[in-house]
């Protein structure tokens, strides 16, 4: 099972990430978030990446497609997650860049998976929870009703992500068996604040599940 974790800010956490065999880090530009990285940031953990083994992933919404190909050029991102309403015309012009893309698709009826149709061009989907008007994208602490990933008909690698912990990790191990899994709230202490031992703690289940 491969795993992400979304909102890394810091060094520490990375290589915490590192060392718990984690294949992807995901930076968070979005100013809404409590996650936000700053570029500059961003920028130290990427070169800091380049000698691990784990992956950087930059996560966006909604952003001008001109602003975000600027910026993959500033940072040398490869990896994108796009959390927003962009479509596959917006990916197919992000991946002339050679860039790997990350799709979230929000659900809440199994009618919501026919949603992968849309974006074709996508390398990975992540399915989520669907936020109400007044939440962020992402990384609410919420989940949706997992049973219904079984009705998901794909070839392409996908990450299951939305209110991920310790208290849920063995029954998604065993049960709902996933191909992947995005981590965020459910590795913090307060609310944006990783916590290295909850990290430790989640990895050591799911490398041992």
């Amino acid at each position: 099972m491969i795993v992400k974790i979304c909102g890394i800010k810091d060094k520490t956490t990375l290589f915490c990430c590192e060392e718990n065999s984690v294949d992807f880090f995901g930076m968070i530009f979005y100013n809404n978030s409590p996650r936000n990285i700053s570029k500059e940031d961003a920028i130290d953990l990427l070169v800091l990446s380049k000698n691990l083994k784990i992956k950087g992933v930059g996560v966006f919404v909604n952003e001008a497609i001109d602003d975000l190909n600027s910026f993959i050029k500033e940072t040398n991102l490869t990896n994108i997650q796009l959390h927003g309403y962009e479509d596959n015309e917006y990916i197919r012009q992000l991946k002339k860049n050679k860039i790997r893309v990350i799709k979230k698709i929000s659900i809440q009826s199994e009618y919501d998976l026919n949603k992968i149709n849309m974006y074709p061009d996508a390398d990975y989907y992540l399915f989520d929870y669907k936020p109400n008007k007044n939440e962020l994208p992402g990384g609410n602490a919420k989940s949706f009703d997992w049973e219904i990933i079984s009705y998901l008909n794909t070839s392409k690698p996908w990450f299951l992500s939305g209110g991920v912990n310790l208290k849920n990790i063995d029954h998604l191990t065993k049960n709902i068996k996933p191909f992947g899994v995005d981590l965020s709230s459910g590795v913090e202490k307060e609310l944006g604040i990783k916590d290295n031992d909850i990290i430790n703690n989640l990895m050591n289940k799911i490398n041992y599940a």
